[in-house]
């Protein structure tokens, strides 16, 4: 229906019920002028009058309009002052006069007010006082009759409490409505609940128990901030914030795990290490200290997520697997409490620590488990989440096929439900396998778009490993100087936050950079001992982290150096004494590169 038609149809059913139309042959003629007054002046008054026509079922139309637009039957004859009969024939008497729609016949009749203007008439019609009686009756109906109801549309309850006046009714519905909403990923529907519930506690008095509700509904509500903004929002460091002031309000409380692990996370994403690291411990130790297994789960997997990021793998590793120890082989519990699953999280990211660690097998294999997982929670945010991080490992494992199609699933899911974290992630590394399919201009500025909108986003967690992909891909396009920069920026970032995961991969590339500007003659010994610099500090990071991924990719470089500087015995005995450490992941890029060198250095000898 468009703008014009209700105003229209309204000025026709005036005319005809004027009673100054006369039939002539097939049409009508006005037996006269209207008298003054006879055509209303606004669309509001012309709806009201043929309400007032109807005067006997008037209240049944209001009662109606205070259910909404659509109401049932069965609902409305539960809280009719009128008898059944009676109800019946003015329901019909206002589909006659085209005001309500029917569909279905009683008691499972449905009927929908005509037009929304028709509604919103009726309704305002009510003196505020009636009103709140009417959505008081109609509350305590739901409550005591429709449970069905109450169960799977909490917000309809809370809503008809809110407009009764009745506050403090309301807010367990509205918490409830929001949690429902999580539940089945509806994250906007759930901030629109929660914050309706937040709304409504101002109204109330300062008591202990309403710092109790909002703290709950504050906890509850940074889940799908979290989701639809990104970790690092202000709206979720405020959520949190407030949190952590209600739970010193109260003191030692169960939620305080809860806020202190949501701080945990807005500080990781932003790569803020040390506030990150420390907030991580006190979650472990709360979670000590009242053996909550949920806690434990939880505790360990922030905290070896923590130290993957600065680079303390070995560590990472026990607590990410104390983590996935303790949540078992099945989907567990503990996600009632959490945003997220732990058991999820802690497989994709036990995944990308085995692979600097040397582990590229057990790596695929902990991602495939994440994923697994993801699938059978039934949760769209788990999912996108772990085919993220599937798409940054198969990067790692230097998959270019896998990392786009994880890339692409990612982009899609994320885009579809409104994660913008995961779905920016994603589209830089698509960026960085259309590169490698020779689209060069496409997937660079890809890239830097995703770059840019996490930055938007206050997320800096990525953005040393997203500007060491930028600065491989700029020398492979022979832009070696934004290389060199983007390399300079990411290392500057990482002395600055202490996350250090891809410190030895951005001296390595700063060495395939360096060696890229051999175009003079006269500077190539200079030029080569810097990147031999860079690769020997890489190997040395690499080493000191325990990172054997990386130290085989820098040791690579520095053997093929070696190789065309003559040096063919110390380089095959430095690449030889790495590769033999290894035992599994034969198949990768990496490690197919290094045996096919040792090939070469071994004919050379």
């Amino acid at each position: 229906m468009n703008k014009l038609t209700l105003p229209v149809e309204e000025l026709t059913k005036t005319v005809e019920e004027s009673g100054l139309l006369t039939a002539v042959d097939d049409h009508y003629v006005l037996r006269g002028p209207l008298p003054s007054l006879a055509i209303p002046a606004t669309l509001q008054d012309s709806l009201m009058a043929r309400l007032d026509r109807l005067a006997t079922v008037r209240e049944i139309a209001q009662l109606g309009a205070a259910l909404g637009r659509e109401f049932s039957y069965e609902l409305l004859s539960a809280i009719a002052p009128v008898d059944e009969e009676t109800l019946h024939q003015g329901l019909q008497q206002l589909v006659r006069a085209e005001l309500v729609y029917q569909r279905g016949v009683p008691p499972r009749a449905t009927y929908l007010f005509k037009h929304a203007l028709i509604r919103d008439a009726a309704y305002q019609s009510l003196l505020k006082s009636t009103r709140q009686q009417y959505h008081g009756r109609i509350a305590r109906v739901l409550a005591e009759h429709f449970g069905e109801t109450v169960e799977t549309q909490p917000e309809v309850l809370a809503y008809h409490y809110t407009e009764a006046g009745l506050s403090a009714q309301a807010l367990p519905y509205w918490q409830q409505a929001g949690q429902k909403a999580i539940e089945r990923s509806a994250h906007v529907e759930a901030i629109s609940h929660l914050t309706k519930g937040l709304e409504l506690l101002k109204t109330l008095p300062d008591t202990p128990e309403r710092v109790q509700q909002e703290l709950t509904l504050q906890i509850t509500l940074s889940g799908p901030l979290n989701a639809t903004k990104g970790y690092a929002a202000p709206e979720v460091a405020a959520a949190y914030t407030r949190a952590r002031e209600l739970c010193q309000q109260i003191g030692e409380t169960p939620y305080l795990f809860q806020v202190l692990l949501g701080l945990f996370s807005f500080h990781i994403v932003r790569m803020e290490c040390t506030p990150a690291r420390e907030l991580a411990e006190q979650c472990l130790t709360v979670a000590q200290s009242v053996q909550d297994p949920d806690f434990l789960i939880e505790a360990h997997r922030a905290l070896g997520q923590c130290l993957s990021l600065v680079g303390e793998f070995v560590s990472a590793k026990e607590h990410l697997e104390q983590s996935i120890a303790l949540y078992g082989p099945h989907p567990h519990h503990a996600e009632a409490f959490f945003w997220t699953d732990p058991g999820q999280v802690s497989r994709s990211w036990a995944a990308l620590t085995l692979w600097f660690l040397g582990y590229p097998d057990q790596a695929l294999k902990r991602a495939y488990e994440a994923l697994t997982l993801a699938r059978e929670l039934s949760n769209i945010y788990n999912l996108a989440a772990a085919l993220g991080r599937a798409a940054m490992l198969h990067h790692l494992r230097q998959d270019r096929e896998a990392t786009q199609a994880r890339a692409e699933e990612t982009i899609a899911l994320a885009t579809e439900q409104g994660f913008p974290f995961f779905s920016m992630q994603s589209a830089v590394l698509q960026g960085w396998t259309q590169v490698e399919q020779g689209q060069t201009g496409v997937g660079i500025t890809q890239m830097c778009q995703g770059m840019k909108a996490l930055q938007d986003m206050g997320v800096d967690s990525t953005r040393p490993y997203h500007l060491a992909l930028l600065a491989e891909v700029y020398g492979k396009t022979g832009q070696v100087e934004e290389g060199l920069i983007a390399v300079a920026e990411a290392l500057e970032l990482v002395n600055k936050t202490g996350e250090r995961f891809y410190e030895a991969e951005l001296y390595r590339v700063q060495g395939v950079l360096t060696l890229k500007q051999c175009s003079v003659p006269d500077l190539e010994f200079k030029v080569q001992q810097e990147a031999e610099a860079c690769f020997q500090r890489a190997i040395e990071v690499a080493r000191r982290q325990s990172a054997k991924s990386l130290e085989l990719r820098a040791t690579i470089n520095l053997s093929g150096l070696w190789q065309q500087q003559g040096k063919r015995h110390d380089a095959y005995t430095l690449l030889s004494e790495v590769y033999g450490w290894f035992t599994e992941g034969f198949d990768t890029t990496d490690l197919q590169e290094a045996k096919a060198l040792l090939v070469e250095l071994t004919e050379d000898r």
